[in-house]
């Protein structure tokens, strides 16, 4: 398994005994992050709400790479609690405070409090196109056949 190093440093005013973004087994490719809220208070998300709920860290992520914010399985099931743009992506470029935006698609209020695990993280390579514009494209056999064209399911 290959490693890669990010860089983690706090917001001011984040709470420091949050723990960090950590892997909960050996074979885990997300490492899960936490709500750190400055207040240390907690958030309650109503059925179809949203908000942005902060981790309290900023990261250093090495060029030709991303991170890539997704769901938490557990949260979806249970809670119906999901990340509305998944998977979020934070570019090595960034340096501002990683957030997570998190829906409640359940039926009940959801309440998010501070320390608790509300997303994971999970670092992927890059690769950057070359656009270049022509007159026609090679065919294929589906050709311009979508949503659906290839069959049931």
């Amino acid at each position: 398994m290959n490693t890669v190093a990010i860089e983690l440093a706090w917001v001011e005013g984040a709470d420091r005994d949050i723990a960090l973004p950590a892997y909960a087994t050996e074979g885990a490719a997300g490492a899960d992050l936490r709500a750190n809220f400055p207040d240390r208070g907690a958030v309650t998300l109503e059925p179809g709400a949203r908000a942005l709920v902060p981790t309290g860290l900023r990261m250093a992520i090495p060029e030709g790479y991303e991170v890539q914010v997704r769901p938490r399985s557990g949260l979806a099931l249970k809670h119906g609690l999901t990340l509305p743009n998944s998977p979020g992506t934070i570019d090595s470029d960034y340096r501002g405070e990683v957030g997570v935006i998190l829906a409640n698609l359940g039926d009940a209020p959801f309440v998010v409090a501070h320390g608790d695990r509300i997303a994971q993280m999970v670092v992927a390579p890059v690769t950057q196109a070359a656009f270049a514009v022509v007159e026609d494209l090679v065919d294929t056999l589906r050709g311009a056949g979508g949503f659906g064209s290839t069959g049931r399911g």
